[in-house]
């Protein structure tokens, strides 16, 4: 039991810290639970096959195979056609949709969809994106215990059950696992909450304030990051004769210079690409496509001996605003290029793509960018092909938050990913078969039809959440084995032991909700089932409301804009605060908590 608590108190010490990644430590974990014999050799790594891991696994193939078909785009297209471009209405239908996205789509997969999708409407609408991402990211965590196939906890919750039922004194009667729509009453309650909290609340939550970051499409790119980050001026070309210093260095050397402009594109003899590395040599006869004021370019070209041509006469196919321009992107909390700097990604090399500009909270990065360390929430400002963009976020390692031209991509497939979605939950929900199963199946069956093909598969799946959720589940099994569980919930009814079921739950759903703001909810659900299940049991409470209570209130973590990958998600393109967060988070948490209190005891009273 004391080293159980020591591994709890480790991996909340490790999670809030930031130390060492969240999958590195979940491995850690469940390592040193193999190695002491917390559970069965056999057992310890049984989180990776386990109903919910599997299931999260299918659900994220199947988001992705929605978003490929244009589920989204034709989402996007409704919201227009609802809204009629007014502001109340818009905010409205956006957080009802999203809330019913929520419900079939894990949360932080639809904040990443969701985001341009917004901003899009932001943009065509004029209403600033400051008043639509927020509610939009909250609507997310309100509604997704709607069902027990987008929230992972909910997910989570079934495999903790069967744990705790292997472990429960003799004669105590087993908990019965949840169904589909076991939750939805709960679901449905919060759900309806956060979009008329936000409808009535909006306009003294998010008051109304000067927002540049409205103005996102790329008609408009010039005068929005010429406000925003600073990058002014207009591109021109720069062709480099025989008698210019310039002939034999490199690009990175170049940008070294005083008064050198952004370069954003080269060509030499018949090669021309965007983002020319830092590396790469400038001759006799090369065009370079700068940024920079007009002025400022004259003075560079005077100087270094260039011919300067305002008119993109051989860029110009490159530099066409239909195939190329600069757009804004966020570091999610998945990526991989977090803790790692600007230079170390080699982006232009690898991709095509420049950054022109990085921005934390409210201050913005221009110079030395390379020695820039990433971290999650920061903006970048990037100039590329739209394609080379794309090909850059297949790996969910950068969300685009600004709204580019976007090529269809399977629309043909659209009724074929609708179709085995609606397949993989009438299975869930109208036969014995287990969810992993069920959801496995419309999984399997969009890849068969083409709607995805393997390798999208592979990238839809954000393996740090599946490697943190797999590996935290035995976590909570040794919490039964063990009896840590039973004697932390001993101690709960020692100081609680003569109070109300009312005070009882709530004070365990406090507790949880506390963990989720500094930790995963996964991670809070995992340590505080077992406990739930022990003080239900112990009391003659009925154990499924008192696991239901937690697994539902890891979700209510409005507080922090860390306390969920969505918050932290919308955190930059919105130029949110952690005033801003408090302000609507703290009625909000209040509301959630008590809706979820009495909704519970209704089911089961």
């Amino acid at each position: 039991m004391i080293l159980v608590l020591g591994l709890v108190c480790f991996t909340m010490l490790m999670l809030v810290l930031e130390w060492v990644r969240a999958d590195m430590v979940a491995l850690l974990v469940v390592v040193v639970i193999g190695l002491t014999g917390l559970i069965p050799s056999d057992r310890v790594f049984n989180g990776f096959a386990g109903n919910a891991v599997i299931a999260i696994i299918a659900i994220m193939i199947m988001g992705a195979g929605l978003d490929r078909a244009g589920v989204l785009g034709l989402t996007a297209q409704f919201v227009m056609r609802m809204a009629r471009g007014k502001e109340s209405r818009l905010g409205v239908v956006i957080n009802a949709v999203t809330s019913l996205f929520s419900a079939i789509i894990p949360s932080q997969a639809l904040a990443a969809l969701m985001i341009p999708v917004t901003s899009r409407l932001s943009a065509r609408t004029g209403v600033p994106i400051s008043r639509l991402l927020l509610p939009m990211a909250f609507c997310i965590l309100t509604a997704t215990n709607t069902t027990l196939i987008a929230n992972s906890p909910l997910i989570v919750l079934n495999d903790l059950i069967a744990s705790a039922n292997a472990n429960l004194p003799p004669g105590a009667q087993t908990v019965p696992k949840f169904g589909l729509f076991s939750v939805t009453p709960v679901g449905l309650a919060l759900a309806v909450a956060g979009v008329l909290f936000f409808y009535f609340y909006t306009n003294k939550l998010l008051p109304e304030r000067e927002d540049e970051r409205q103005k996102v499409t790329p008609g408009r790119t010039e005068s929005y990051f010429a406000e925003t980050y600073g990058i002014v001026g207009e591109t021109a070309e720069l062709t480099v004769t025989a008698e210019s210093p310039l002939v034999g260095m490199s690009i990175g050397e170049v940008e070294q210079l005083h008064g050198a402009p952004l370069i954003l594109a080269i060509k030499s003899g018949n090669d021309a690409r965007m983002a020319p590395p830092a590396d790469q040599v400038i001759w006799v006869g090369s065009v370079l496509g700068v940024l920079g004021p007009r002025d400022e370019l004259n003075r560079f070209a005077n100087n270094q001996l260039c011919r300067l041509s305002p008119r993109m006469r051989q860029l110009g196919e490159l530099f066409n605003p239909t195939r190329a321009g600069i757009s804004e992107a966020v570091i999610p909390p998945s990526s991989r290029f977090l803790k790692q700097s600007v230079g170390e990604l080699r982006l232009r090399k690898r991709y095509g793509i420049s950054v022109l500009a990085v921005t934390r909270g409210e201050q913005v990065y221009r110079d030395d960018l390379r020695s820039v360390s990433l971290r999650t929430g920061d903006t970048l400002v990037l100039h590329s092909s739209w394609k080379a963009l794309q090909d850059a976020t297949e790996d969910k390692d950068l969300v685009v938050v600004t709204d580019i031209p976007r090529e269809e991509q399977r629309p043909n497939k659209i009724w074929q990913a609708v179709g085995f979605f609606l397949l993989a939950k009438s299975l869930a929900l109208f036969t014995n078969l287990d969810l992993s199963i069920a959801m496995m199946t419309g999984a399997i069956g969009m890849l068969l039809s083409g709607v995805l093909n393997m390798d999208e598969a592979y990238r839809a799946v954000n393996w740090k959440t599946i490697f943190v959720t797999a590996c935290l589940i035995p976590l909570g099994w040794s919490m039964d084995s063990t009896g840590t569980a039973a004697w932390v919930a001993q101690e709960v009814l020692l100081h609680l032991g003569h109070a109300s079921p009312w005070v009882l739950q709530l004070s365990l759903a406090l507790l949880t909700l506390t963990f989720s703001q500094v930790m995963s909810n996964v991670g809070a659900t995992v340590m505080m089932v077992p406990v739930a299940i022990s003080v239900a049991v112990a009391t003659g409470g009925n154990p499924s409301a008192y696991a239901l209570i937690v697994a539902v209130s890891s979700s209510n973590t409005f507080l922090l804009s860390s306390g969920h990958p969505a918050l932290m998600m919308v955190t930059g393109p919105g130029d949110y605060s952690a005033r801003d967060f408090l302000r609507a988070g703290v009625p909000l948490t209040f509301i959630v908590l008590l809706i979820t209190l009495v909704a519970v005891n209704l089911m089961y009273r």
